[in-house]
């Protein structure tokens, strides 16, 4: 672990699949924004409250039988002006 990171702390997380999930998905998962990306597969962006939402949110997409690519925490809060 990263010193000066408190992962039980709210952050945004870029999560991308394996799948190619049309928009009707967001559905699942909530304020996450759903983007297809040219290489067929998808990137879920959003904000995740703590550790147990995160693997809240991996559990869920293991029931959905969905292919888990990575997952990569960003910067704490959503930056100002940009959209997620």
């Amino acid at each position: 672990m990263e010193k000066g990171i408190n992962f039980n702390s709210p952050a945004v997380y870029r999560i991308r699949l394996q799948e190619h999930l049309e928009s009707d998905w967001k559905f699942w998962f909530g304020d996450f924004t759903v983007t297809q990306e040219t290489d067929g597969g998808t990137l879920l962006t959003g904000m995740v409250a703590d550790q147990a939402a995160l693997h809240g949110l991996i559990r869920k997409l293991r029931d959905l039988g969905l292919t888990l690519v990575s997952l990569q925490r960003m910067e704490s809060q959503p930056e100002k002006g940009g959209s997620l």
